[in-house]
């Protein structure tokens, strides 16, 4: 990797954690330091950060590591597993593994809402689900070729789809923003989460959850931006050209 896709893949990895209330330690920080200046592989910052002992240094690091290695982009539940994996794998129990029991949204204020296990999509059916969702993003050519009004449209549509049948126990969230990016370079756009706050992704999540994605629409229109053709997660730096 170059100098700027070491940088933004540390700053994809940080922003992922720092969306789910997650900061890297000390150790794993200078090492993640010494990995963008080139001083230390991906390896070395693994090891690092597996011996601070905290489960956000941990992903932080694995963030970074999928980043730099990549996985097969299938577009379906397998590249979610693929990617929940590497993210959590060594560090939870549960990484890769589908979860087996109905579980509810805690992004909303309704409790009527909240005390129903159906809330997210049920458990029994996640295979189905995905392939459906699968099935329509295949269809919709994985969104490419597609106007920018278009592109965030139909992108809000499915990152809300996949926000509601939650394939895994935990981990949803970060999961879902390494697949969107994924699906969106691909698409011939970036997306600079660097701008998003957790309240504002908090927002949209909720508005999703009462049928209204127009707030992910908007967060989305705010941060596309046409692709950098060398980097998949390209934070606060679109000015810079590809060779960067």
């Amino acid at each position: 990797m170059t100098p700027a896709e070491r940088a933004s893949a540390v700053a994809f990895a940080l922003k992922n954690c720092a969306l789910e209330a997650m900061t890297p330690g000390d150790a794993t920080m200078r090492a993640a330091a010494d990995y963008e200046a080139g001083h230390i592989d991906v390896a070395r910052l693994i090891d690092v950060a597996d011996g601070e002992g905290a489960p956000a240094s941990g992903v932080f690091a694995r963030t970074v590591l999928l980043a730099e290695r990549g996985w097969r982009p299938t577009g379906d539940l397998a590249e979610l597993t693929a990617i929940h994996r590497g993210l959590f794998e060594g560090v939870f129990d549960d990484a890769g593994l589908l979860r087996t029991s109905d579980t509810t949204r805690k992004a909303t204020h309704d409790e009527s809402r909240a005390s129903n296990p159906e809330a997210f999509f049920p458990a029994a059916l996640i295979e189905t689900g995905a392939s459906n969702i699968a099935s329509e993003l295949a269809e919709k050519r994985n969104l490419q070729v597609l106007d920018r009004p278009a592109f965030v449209r139909e992108f809000a549509h499915v990152y809300d789809e996949l926000g509601y049948l939650h394939p895994f126990r935990g981990g949803n969230a970060m999961t879902l923003r390494v697949f969107g990016s994924r699906l969106a370079h691909d698409a011939g756009w970036d997306l600079d989460w660097g701008t998003v706050t957790r309240e504002a992704y908090r927002q949209a999540k909720h508005a999703a959850y009462l049928a209204d994605t127009s707030v992910f629409e908007r967060l989305f229109a705010g941060i596309v931006r046409p692709a950098n053709p060398t980097r998949v997660f390209l934070i606060a730096g679109f000015e810079q050209g590809p060779a960067h």
